[in-house]
């Protein structure tokens, strides 16, 4: 069984993406790993070079600012690395700059692309996710942030990357896929507080027009991550590779949990007894 990872990034270090770290949680899992370099303001691309591993190709990349709406230019330069790779390799995984796998996932998704290697009905692997917020103590989880995402993709080149990146599509239509027992470490919202003011306006240009950014995102002073609707204190452990992460961190906040309508507190309860969550969108299909 051969694996490929592929990433895409752009200005890592001037936005404080942990882009090294999610690189070499991949690493074991892989035979090979590309990585497409935007176009930086910054030391990006010698952060990646810096990892000295044989098994990571650079490529490259302009990103297209026609594609600038609707985060159309994300899944561009996710399907500009994916194309990179050869039909040589069976299983492809997929991180995003802010993303990392669990050391201790590494021989769960071995395993399960190893059973489902020779089940060509099964076109990904879908893990579950952990949303950290303002640090690494907690967790985001209420409804607006999604449980399970397609990061192993079976390697056909019909498939493409969807929308804004966030997952996968086979000539449009939605991927069959099995949910294995590992998550996804998501850091996205986890940086310096002017550091995320500075990553959140420029992220929105991919979104947004230069009127609306003006409008709703400021441009200077500190993030307030105490402006949270639903959070968990996070009782896991996180991947050894960001270690050194944590250790560094600074600043803390105090949450003030929105208080919920009775809506979503039925909501809640629902899917805390049965596991099951009303309404969610699931941008895959999942098999039994």
């Amino acid at each position: 069984m051969k694996v490929a990872g592929f990433t895409f990034i752009r200005n890592a270090v001037k936005y404080d993406y942990p882009i090294k770290e999610s690189i070499q949680s991949l690493l074991p899992l892989c035979d090979l790993v590309v990585v497409a370099i935007g176009k930086s303001e910054d030391q990006t691309e010698e952060l990646i070079r810096s990892i000295n591993s044989p098994k990571i190709t650079i490529i490259n990349s302009v990103w297209d600012d026609e594609l600038r709406e609707g985060g159309k230019v994300l899944a561009a330069e996710t399907n500009k690395a994916y194309g990179h790779l050869s039909d040589t390799y069976d299983w492809c995984i997929y991180l995003q700059g802010d993303e990392l796998i669990h050391e201790n996932d590494h021989s769960k998704i071995r395993d399960a692309m190893i059973q489902y290697k020779d089940h060509s009905d099964i076109e990904g692997l879908l893990f579950n996710y952990f949303h950290f917020w303002g640090n690494y103590q907690f967790v985001a989880t209420s409804r607006k942030w999604y449980r399970r995402e397609i990061r192993i993709i079976r390697h056909d080149k019909n498939i493409r990357s969807y929308q804004d990146a966030q997952g996968f599509r086979k000539s449009g239509k939605k991927l069959k896929v099995k949910l294995i027992d590992a998550y996804i470490y998501h850091y996205g919202w986890v940086r310096p507080p002017k550091t995320q003011i500075q990553k959140r306006k420029n992220s929105n240009r991919y979104w947004h027009n230069d009127e609306w950014i003006e409008k709703n995102i400021a441009s200077d002073g500190e993030y307030d991550y105490s402006d949270i609707d639903q959070i968990d204190t996070f009782k896991g452990t996180h991947p050894t590779l960001m270690r050194e992460r944590i250790d560094r961190i600074h600043w803390s906040f105090t949450p003030r949990r929105t208080k919920l309508s009775l809506k979503n507190k039925i909501s809640n309860w629902i899917e805390q007894w049965t596991g099951y969550r009303i309404g969610e969108y699931k941008n895959y299909i999942l098999k039994p």
